[in-house]
């Protein structure tokens, strides 16, 4: 193996994934094993991933939202429409610990690549298929995308439930969890194959990853049978919990527990409050936090942000200014942590990554440039022992296909130290 984006102690270095998911779930996925070590071989299609033309870009097909998830990887072009294609494929499978797709089932099987087939012929290998709903259900093989989850799950109902209007969070809230259930997922194969000597069909079925991740805490009253209460949080539900404006901006406060309510009366000289029977202790709390927190926002707004700031601080309270996404790259926290990072690139000039939060031995994952289309086809073929000729014809035909380097040659840009 060539891969050098990490060093020996990286935490998944010696591992090599053939990555053929697309778009934001799976390459978010992968991006997170490429972090902490793993070669990602990124397969794309010679029209390649649809994100690099997403978002503002100085280079074409390098767009934003292709940046945002696909470093530390290289890229191969294979055309898996042709036979050649497939065959260099499987060539690379043959090498590879963890294979991973988000390809619709039925279309995987009338390709040849299949969980049956291609663990039928590598018994090690760890098998990943990331699709939108689980195999066995009515909606098996159904197209999925974040927006049809996140209405799907209850998560944009629960808007419904406290502002009366369902709603999409605006976030890719779907495809970035249930790419972290496939991180952890291939983590725990890669572990259970250490133990067993044997690989595993590892299915991530989007839909019911969401109900997991919506259910845990909004589930309720009906994890009782009979049920003994209606489903979802009511302190998460009430349209009163929300950043609260004070005199001069936003501030958000957070008084959980009965010494931070106790704090919070006294220091707004209703301390009577705290004998309150609706208010005391969580239960009563809960049951009564429309007009508890009504009373909290009514009373931050008379005061500016910087002091309620310190006055939290001072009695004990958790309470955090309102960040804009264009503050975090200032937030003093993430920069003395060194959150963001930089590389550089000949063509792009200089590229700044949000890091991988996740520390080992005191050390973060860092970053490299995403590759260009095609940029490492040849080395990852001639890694899975294609000849120089085999490779040639492989191109020639079309089957496969690789960047044009010569104006660019970034290379492995470096990158602070890694992990």
């Amino acid at each position: 193996m060539t891969n050098n984006l990490h060093p020996p102690l990286s935490p998944l270095q010696g591992v090599r994934i053939v990555d053929l998911t697309t778009v934001l779930l799976g390459p978010y996925a992968s991006q997170l094993l490429g972090d902490y070590g793993a070669d990602v071989i990124k397969v794309e299609s010679p029209l390649g991933d649809t994100t690099r033309h997403i978002g503002p870009a100085r280079e074409p097909g390098m767009a934003a939202t292709f940046i945002g998830a696909n470093r530390n990887k290289r890229s191969v072009v294979l055309d898996l429409k042709q036979p050649e294609g497939r065959a260099a494929l499987l060539e690379l499978v043959a090498r590879a610990d963890v294979f991973m797709h988000n390809i619709r089932p039925q279309k995987m099987e009338a390709l040849g690549l299949g969980a049956k087939v291609l663990m039928g012929g590598h018994p090690r290998l760890i098998y990943v298929g990331i699709h939108g709903f689980g195999q066995g259900g009515p909606y098996a093989g159904k197209p999925a995308y974040d927006d049809i989850i996140q209405g799907l799950c209850g998560l944009a109902s629960l808007n419904e439930m406290q502002n009366d209007v369902p709603k999409y969070l605006p976030s890719s809230v779907a495809d970035k969890t249930c790419g972290i259930y496939t991180a952890m997922a291939v983590s725990m194969a890669l572990v259970a194959r250490a133990t067993t000597g044997l690989g595993s069909f590892v299915e991530i079925p989007m839909f019911e990853s969401m109900v997991n991740y919506t259910l845990a805490e909004h589930f309720y009253g009906r994890h009782f049978d009979p049920p003994i209460g209606e489903a979802g949080y009511s302190r998460l539900l009430t349209p009163w919990r929300r950043p609260y404006k004070t005199a001069d901006d936003y501030v958000c406060i957070v008084p959980y527990t009965d010494a931070h309510w106790r704090s919070f009366f006294t220091e707004v000289s209703l301390p009577h409050l705290a004998l309150d029977s609706r208010f005391q202790g969580v239960s009563a709390r809960t049951q009564n936090i429309d007009a508890l927190y009504a009373l909290l926002e009514q009373h931050v707004a008379r005061r500016t942000t910087a002091d309620w700031l310190l006055t939290c601080e001072r009695i004990d309270i958790p309470a955090a200014p309102l960040n804009r996404l264009k503050d975090l790259e200032r937030d003093p926290h993430l920069c003395a942590t060194e959150f963001f990072q930089e590389v550089k690139d000949p063509s792009m000039g200089t590229l700044r990554m949000p890091g991988g939060p996740v520390k080992f031995n005191g050390k973060v994952a860092t970053s490299a440039v995403p590759p260009r289309l095609g940029q490492h086809t040849r080395e990852v073929l001639a890694e899975a022992g294609l000849s120089t000729a085999a490779i040639d014809a492989l191109i020639a035909s079309k089957a496969a296909g690789q960047a044009d380097m010569a104006a660019r040659q970034p290379g492995r840009t470096s990158a602070p130290e890694p992990i």
